[in-house]
């Protein structure tokens, strides 16, 4: 059976794409909530910072995004004399998390925001600061709503990960495209592409809602 062949190189980009997929949701949650709490600030430099940052990466293409990390940043470095080259591990790693990291700060300011006001209220009668107000009071109700939406997040950005095959990173889908061109088997191999990927996604959203799950719980136990 000719797929059974494929398997070393496709396992192989399968857990490229794994590692990818860990490392930059995670460092996306970072800048989710780094910016979406800082477009809430009450100081304007934060909030404009992160205003820039959440339109800027929600308002234009990944594909560009990794392109202009890999292929430009490097030339603009040259300009002004310093080495800016990326791996294609980095470059791919930083472009997934800036462009998750820009969609999830929205679902963190959102969250954050339907807290209701009678609880913020409640917590400065109490003299709490604004800090306390924050972690006593809006992260604890807001996180497990945020959860469905960074689930989803969560395998919109497994599947965005075939883009960095675009600059020759191993992955998944670059192994697949070798396959391909050596062999021609198009059908055999975007197949076994298919399942991988749907094999992949069904494995990560399990994992997120045994996180919401868990989430949920720790809520409870607060209350």
């Amino acid at each position: 059976m000719e797929w059974l062949s494929y398997s070393t190189p496709l396992l192989q980009g399968a857990w490229v794409t794994v590692q990818l997929t860990v490392y930059s949701t995670i460092l996306g949650a970072f800048f989710a909530f780094a910016f979406g709490l800082g477009k809430l600030s009450h100081n304007w430099l934060p909030r404009i910072v992160s205003i820039v940052f959440i339109e800027v990466f929600r308002g234009t293409s990944l594909l560009v995004q990794l392109f202009w990390l890999y292929f430009a940043l490097p030339i603009l470095g040259q300009a002004i004399g310093l080495d800016l080259r990326l791996p294609p591990v980095i470059a791919g790693t930083l472009a997934l998390s800036l462009n998750i990291g820009a969609y999830g700060a929205e679902v963190v300011r959102g969250a954050i925001q339907a807290v209701p006001l009678s609880q913020h209220e409640a917590a400065k009668a109490l003299d709490f600061t604004p800090r306390q107000v924050l972690w006593r009071i809006s992260l604890p109700q807001a996180i497990p709503e945020m959860m469905p939406s960074f689930g989803n997040l969560a395998v919109q950005n497994l599947k965005d990960t075939a883009l960095v095959s675009l600059i020759s990173l191993g992955d998944l889908a670059f192994r697949a495209e070798q396959i391909r061109n050596f062999t021609q088997d198009s059908i055999t191999v975007y197949t076994l592409l298919l399942l991988m990927y749907f094999g992949m996604a069904l494995v990560l959203t399990a994992i997120m809602k045994l996180l919401e799950r868990s989430v949920g719980r720790w809520r409870t136990g607060r209350t």
